[in-house]
């Protein structure tokens, strides 16, 4: 422990979102130093992260550091603070700590070369910058904040950076590969657009969610929220009607992890999230974003726990989360099966394995091992951190070399790129499950707690999405790397584009990444020693005995036959070239899984298709019948208009004649009347 924990606390996200201040001004100086200092205060956040680990190992007691008063209304008073526990130091560490790699290897990615083969960088390095900077530091302040209204400014803070990252390049000219937009640019701030107005929607639920607990705790702290949770007379104080409202307000907060999680149904945002450059797709899918939701979800369990011991009806929050984390987890692995590009089947993969995660903390609320779910689903958030940044990252390597999207345009890399494909292949055995990496680990956590737990059909549904998960890995493992070059690949070399490792700059951290994830295993221990807190003060006191480290049982066996099924079948397919199954992929089932089971489709006819139906519907009913009214009503008082100009004669006889007749019958009617 160096800086001292109340000053790290802080000073974990005000470096980022000074150094995001600051990077025009580097930029003013040069575009070297601006570059530096990009890494400097990545490294310097990632140093504050694990400093602040480092302190939780030694002092691992929750502790509440408030700076100042915000705001003081009647009784209610909220402090700007910041919450230091395990679940908020792991979260900081994976914003900081991926964060700072993925800021270095953006040096040798977002370089390119120009028609003379001279080294180009982007000419928007700067907004770029500026934006990852500001998107790691409002994720850290999301995770870092003790009360639900500092959390939501993070979160919205990240939500505007992924708009703006997803569509970065928004001014590129080239053809557009979706036939409904002209440019690649267009369809890149379309993207944008998309990932930002759907997560919106869970983000209204979320903000109404927050009110809502606020009316029925008085706070929005979340230590104070732990402290009436497992009050029974507070609860026995609420009445009839707030203790209906719980439930309401637990799943519409949830609305908003649905839709920053990619869940099921706010999940259509995520693979158009792919426009963005493939170091915005890795700190969105890795370190910050989609774990958002997550944390969020982690963060709210232990109080809703605590709370359906006293309150009727909170219980279908934690079936909903489990439930819904499920389903999405399995149609999202269906989709993936499917899938040409590199980093689409990588944001299916995402979307699922978020989904593997949710089902974990919902059955914390469900089974009695509440904890070992609770924790199992919060280092599976751990070791997707770091085995989707190593993918996304190798995958960022390869499309730097191949400059295509697509696995049918690689095959047989290995030879060029052995660093990048050992380390992607590392990666991959993670994603499926492969002993000893740290995705084995995690899952069999998952797959322990919801079996133990007795939730056999999560767990038949876990155990399916598993072995789809596996297929489809090393589909993308040995389309990319192995088998023949394809013919992209040889009409590059066939014009002197060499298929080449990348520089060092993004070898680093596919290196660590990779060791991360072959050795991340180890963590499982340090995980549950210096982070049980989070079950052992937030749930509540468990033995060690329910928590089984290293478990290896009946049920490893049937995570190696996950292995078995997944793996050899993608290997006899894609590998060796075994079958023809190219009927079934171009039929009905393939055509539904294509189409991403249509809910997209659903999405574009009801909202976009029948709000532009009903907006044409207007216009031809009610806005041209009243533009038609106006009309005549012009017509009208333009007649009106002429034919009274017709007595403005301009003659000063003729105009005192008229004064005076209107005078005499204006003095007639009153007369009569």
């Amino acid at each position: 422990m160096i800086v001292p924990v109340e000053l790290a606390a802080w000073l974990v996200f005000v470096v980022p979102l000074v150094g995001a201040v600051l990077t025009p001004v580097f930029a003013r100086i040069g575009g070297t130093v601006r570059d530096a200092m990009a890494v400097l205060v990545g490294f310097a956040t990632a140093f504050l992260a694990l400093d602040l680990t480092a302190s939780m190992v030694l002092h691992p007691e929750a502790q509440d550091y408030v700076l100042l008063t915000w705001l003081v209304a009647g009784p209610y008073r909220l402090d700007f603070g910041v919450f230091v526990d395990p679940l908020s130091v792991l979260l900081a560490v994976i914003a900081g700590g991926i964060g700072s790699l993925i800021i270095l290897f953006s040096i040798g990615y977002m370089t390119g070369r120009d028609a003379e083969g001279n080294l180009v960088k982007d000419p928007s390095l700067t907004r770029y910058y500026f934006f990852m900077q500001l998107f790691v530091g409002g994720m850290i302040l999301l995770v870092m904040a003790d009360n639900l209204l500092m959390t939501f400014i993070g979160w919205e803070v990240v939500g505007m950076c992924s708009y703006a990252l997803i569509g970065f390049w928004h001014n590129v000219t080239a053809p557009s590969p979706v036939a409904d937009y002209r440019t690649e640019g267009e369809y890149n701030a379309v993207c944008g657009m998309k990932a930002f107005m759907v997560t919106r929607v869970g983000d209204i639920g979320l903000l109404a969610g927050i009110l809502i607990l606020f009316m029925i705790t008085g706070t929005f702290n979340y230590v104070e929220l732990q402290s009436l949770a497992g009050n029974a007379s507070w609860a026995a104080g609420l009445g009839v009607t707030l203790s209906q409202l719980l439930p309401v307000a637990a799943l519409l907060i949830f609305a908003g992890p649905i839709g920053k999680s990619a869940q099921f149904p706010l999940h259509v945002w995520l693979p158009e999230a792919m426009a963005g450059p493939t170091t915005v797709s890795a700190l969105i899918h890795a370190a910050a974003m989609v774990k958002a939701g997550v944390y969020l979800v982690a963060r709210l369990v232990p109080v809703f726990i605590d709370m359906t011991v006293n309150v009727v009806g909170v219980t279908v929050f934690f079936q909903t989360v489990a439930w819904i984390g499920a389903f999405t987890a399995f149609m999202a692995a269906t989709m993936a099966l499917v899938q040409d590009e590199i980093k689409k089947v990588l944001a299916y993969s995402t979307i699922s394995q978020l989904g593997y995660m949710f089902t974990a903390l919902g059955a914390a609320g469900l089974v009695a091992e509440s904890v070992t779910a609770y924790s199992a689903g919060t280092f599976h958030l751990l070791a997707h951190a770091i085995f989707k940044a190593l993918l996304f990252l190798a995958a960022g390597s390869v499309l730097h070399a191949v400059e295509s999207k697509s696995m049918r345009d690689m095959g047989g890399l290995w030879s060029n790129m052995k660093i990048t494909a050992a380390t992607f292949t590392i990666g991959a055995l993670a994603l499926a499950g492969v002993f000893p990496t740290i995705g084995f680990w995690s899952k069999e956590m998952i797959f322990d707690a919801l079996l133990e737990g007795g939730q056999f059909w999560l767990f038949v549904l876990a155990f399916v999405t598993a072995i789809l998960t596996a297929f489809y890995t090393f589909r993308m493992v040995f389309m990319t790397f192995f088998g023949k070059r394809s013919a992209h690949v040889e009409e590059l070399e066939a014009h002197g584009h060499h298929i080449h490792e990348a520089p060092w700059s993004m070898r680093i951290p596919l290196i660590v990444l990779a060791t991360l994830a072959l050795g991340g295993g180890l963590f499982e221990l340090v995980f549950f020693g210096a982070f049980s807190p989070i079950g052992e003060s937030l749930i509540h006191p468990f033995e060690w005995s329910s928590i089984h480290l290293f478990a290896m049982g009946p049920l490893t066996l049937l995570t190696v036959g996950i292995w078995v099924v997944g793996i050899t079948p993608a290997y006899l397919i894609y590998h060796r070239g075994k079958g023809d199954f190219s009927s079934l992929r171009d039929g009905p089932l393939g055509r539904f899984l294509k189409n991403r089971w249509y809910v997209n489709t659903l999405y574009n006819r009801v909202f976009v298709g029948g709000y532009l139906w009903l907006s044409r519907g207007l216009h031809r009913r009610v806005e041209s019948a009243l533009l038609a009214f106006s009309r005549t009503t012009q017509e009208g008082l333009d007649s009106v208009s002429r034919g009274w100009r017709r007595t403005m004669t301009g003659v000063l006889n003729t105009n005192v004649l008229a004064m005076m007749a209107g005078i005499a019958l204006f003095l007639l009617v009153i007369l009569f009347l």
